[in-house]
């Protein structure tokens, strides 16, 4: 399944809004990832078109399978590389914003060696 990193940003970020407040809405996607209002919109009407969220009448926007299997893989690499870093002496802050960058990029293959080894070691 071929996906790009911003929409993968997205689905991640419906993901943390969902669990951490219990609903989503735009505004909260756009406050979460700093973008503009209209932005978002597009990104809702792609996500939506192609059947990785659903939005209700009321503006709640929720993930479908698809788009919550993606968030969840996107989310784990997100907290276990966060991890990591902060475990070699990495600021929590700076360690956040480089498991962002690096999160998207990783294989599979690596990123399970990754939190095997992290996982033996912690």
């Amino acid at each position: 399944m071929n996906i790009y990193e911003s929409a993968e940003d997205y689905l991640e970020a419906i993901l943390m809004i969902k669990e951490r407040k219990g609903y989503v809405r735009s505004v909260d996607i756009a406050d979460e990832l700093q973008y503009s209002k209209a932005s978002v919109s597009v990104a809702m009407k792609k996500l939506r078109e192609n059947g990785y969220v659903s939005v209700d009448p009321s503006g709640a926007i929720s993930l479908l399978e698809p788009g919550r299997e993606i968030a969840e893989r996107i989310y784990e690499r997100h907290k276990v590389l966060t991890a990591i870093f902060e475990s070699i002496g990495v600021d929590h802050d700076i360690a956040a914003k480089d498991a962002c960058k690096v999160e998207h990029d990783l294989s599979p293959e690596t990123f399970k060696a990754l939190k095997k080894y992290y996982q033996k070691i912690k």
